[in-house]
Formats: structure tokens, sequence, C-alpha cells
């Protein structure tokens, strides 16, 4: 078992940690009206319908994003299309802290929130560039633990909100957004593992089964993570009558769990497989995606999401050590569009929930629907492997070790 030095040396740090940096701060803006979710709903005097949508619309935005970028940045440069996207959002901010004055406005800027959702794939593409492929899943589980932001910013975002209003909320977001801009400049370094390839060849994980059946899984484990992240100060709020600030603070205990232990997937995957870690972590965030349908106390419930939260993290972090492995020369490009469509289930969920809650006075069926439909996945992931087993990874989802290693096990027979 290799150390984190050994890890380390293998690749090259500076440009991991600018990648995180990158990504933690994009994060952080773009849940920033999840995170404000309470002051804006008492604003506009707002239904659970018109906060789950309002919440949705950055993740849903941000999803539409991703692909786009990831395609520039096979282009561009992943360190130029960063540096681009940091500029933009940086404007994107100025327009929140000086024009947001109605709920539609609101809207728009979800819109623009979006932009820094966009940051996933080029993110953790740059941050593991560098790494050999049995340390992309450790690589890739530290640059996307900068979903950390969701911390950063139900943390930071409330108090802000509360002590100077939470348009001006935007404006802070914006000025800090010139640290990771500065990291990525001076220490980032371009990696060497882009090839040049045409369109055509960029894009062909749209084309695979694979990409679709990844892109369902990350549904589950990241859409569950950045939906509830945006939702959960809304629900705190409603459901328990905190303040709006302790919802915040309570928001940030789960999702911490969760930005902290990708690495923790990531790390394990690389050993154990991602196959096996992923089977494992979806089983228990079925189980504690029914046990919150039951409304325990606050404290049970803050709890089970820590829970629910460390699964769906280790899920992240699972199948992104998978993802180099099935296209190593056009990592950004899957990433991004793995990413774009599991953020999308991210857009869903918020909407599922304010609809629950509205239309039949509880949350439960918005969680009995997540669980159903993990189960679904967890079966069809057993069935995938087959396939998966053999072809291009190795028993369990662990890196083929070497051409031979992996010519061996491509002429082995798929089971039934």
């Amino acid at each position: 078992m290799a150390s984190f030095k050994t890890v380390m040396k293998s690749g090259h740090p500076p440009t991991l940690f600018a990648a995180f940096l990158y990504f933690d701060f994009c994060f952080a803006i773009w849940v920033l009206n999840g995170a404000m979710g309470p002051f804006i709903t008492e604003t506009y005097k707002l239904t659970p319908a018109q906060t789950g949508f309002m919440i949705s619309l950055p993740i849903l935005a941000g999803a539409l994003m991703r692909f786009p970028l990831g395609v520039l940045a096979q282009y561009i440069g992943r360190k130029n299309a960063a540096i681009t996207e940091m500029s933009v959002i940086m404007l994107a901010m100025a327009y929140g802290y000086l024009f947001v004055s109605s709920y539609n406005d609101v809207l728009a800027m979800g819109v623009l929130l979006g932009i820094a959702g966009a940051s996933f794939g080029v993110a953790l593409s740059l941050g593991s560039g560098w790494f050999p492929p049995e340390h992309k899943g450790l690589a890739m589980g530290i640059a996307g633990a900068g979903n950390s932001g969701t911390v950063l910013a139900v943390l930071f975002a409330p108090p802000l909100a509360q002590a100077y209003g939470w348009q001006t909320t935007y404006a802070f977001a914006g000025v800090v957004m010139l640290l990771p801009l500065v990291v990525m400049i001076v220490l980032a370094k371009e990696p060497p593992d882009c090839e040049h390839q045409s369109f055509k060849e960029h894009i062909s994980c749209l084309f695979t089964k694979d990409g679709w059946a990844f892109s369902l899984i990350y549904v589950i484990t990241f859409g569950g993570f950045v939906g509830l992240s945006n939702f959960l100060p809304t629900f705190f709020y409603e459901q328990f009558a905190v303040t709006k600030v302790e919802a915040g603070r309570l928001t940030m205990l789960a999702a911490f769990m969760g930005s902290g232990i990708r690495i923790v997937g990531g790390y394990f995957a690389d050993r154990m497989g991602g196959i096996a870690v992923l089977s494992v972590v979806l089983l228990a965030a079925i189980a504690t995606f029914l046990s919150l349908t039951a409304t325990p106390s606050l404290a049970l419930t803050t709890l089970l999401f820590m829970l629910c939260f460390a699964a769906l993290g280790a899920g992240n972090g699972a199948l992104f050590q998978l993802v180099p492995l099935r296209w190593p020369n056009n990592t950004a490009v899957a990433g991004s569009m793995i990413g774009e469509i599991g953020a999308l289930g991210g857009a869903i969920l918020p909407n599922v929930m304010g609809l629950s809650k509205q239309y039949t006075g509880s949350f439960s069926m918005g969680f009995i629907g997540y669980a159903a439909f993990t189960a679904i996945v967890l079966g069809c992931l057993a069935l995938w492997q087959r396939k998966w087993v053999g072809s291009w990874v190795g028993p369990r989802g662990k890196a083929l070790g070497t051409a031979a290693d992996a010519e061996a096990q491509a002429l082995r027979p798929v089971t039934a």
C-alpha cells in the first residue's frame, strides 16, 4: 500500500492543490442561493415549491455548463479554462450585488451561479492529470474534496447575510474568488496527459453505454450530495424551526462529512476497487434515505444526514477512480459529461422535496423516491460490472497493472 508521500511524489502536488482550491471556491459560490435559502424565502414570501425551484436553478444551470467547459478545456487547456471561468464568476458576483432586487432577479442570478458549478470536470482532470493510473483515485478524491465549498457557503453565508444583507454576500464571494485565481495562475501546470483528438473523439463518451451508466450512478452520489446540500438549510429551518444561522451550521456538519470522505472513497477505491466501494455506499445511502422518512429528532436527523453524506461522498470518490481508467485520454470531457448528468439529479431533488412538502405536508415521499431510484441503480451496477471487469478494469474495479495484464484480462470470457 503506497504511502501518501509516495503518491504525491508520483504527480505534481502544486497543481493538485490549485485544482482543489479552484473547485472548493467555485463550489461555495455555486450553492450560495441554497445557503441563503431561508433569507430569500422570507424576503419574497416564497412557497415551498418556489423555494425548491429557486434552489435547484443554479444546480441545473451548472450541470448544463459542465460539458461545454470540459470540451473547451480540451482545446485551450484546463488551466486556461479554469482561469477564464473564475474571471467570469467575479463579474457575475458583481451583477448579484448591484442588480438583484426581485424574485425573478434571484432566478437570473441562479443561472449565473451555474457558471461556478461548471468547474467540476476541469478541476478533477487538472488535479489528477499528473498522476499515474494506480493513484488517480486518491488524486481525484483530493481535487473532488473541493465540494467542501458547501461547508464554506453554509458556514459563512448565513452570518454575512444576517449582518450585511444577503445581496451583499455576493460581493464578498466575488472578492474572495481572487485567492484561487492567483493560486491557479502561479502554481498550476497543464498536465501532459491530454492527447490531440478530433471533436468527435472528444465527445465519444456521449455515445457509449458506460458513460450513461456512470452518469446514473452519479445522479445518486453527487446529485444527492449537491441537492441535499442546497436544500438542507431550508429543511432544518422549516422542519425544526431553528434559526437561519443554526440551519446553516447543521448543514455544514453533514456537508463536511461528505466532502472529507470523498478522499477516503478514492483512496479505498484505488486499493479495493471502485465497483466494490460503490456497491457498499449505495446500500448505505438506501438505508439512510429510508431512515429519514420517520422524521426523527433534530439530533438523530443530523446524525443520519452525516451518515448519508459520508456514503454519497465516498461514492463520488469511488466513481471517479473509475473514470480515468475508462477514458484515459479525454478524462476532462468524460468527467464533465458525467458531472453534468449527475448534477441534474441534484437539480431534481430540491424540487421533489419542495413538492413533497407542499402537497403531502411532509418531506418523506422525497426520501422514499430517492431510495427507490438508488436501489434500481444498485441492481444495474451488479449487471454492468460483468462487462466492465476484464475489458478496461480489473476485478472489483481496480486498475489494470500493465498492458500485458490488460490483454490477459480482456481475453477472459465474460460470465453471464
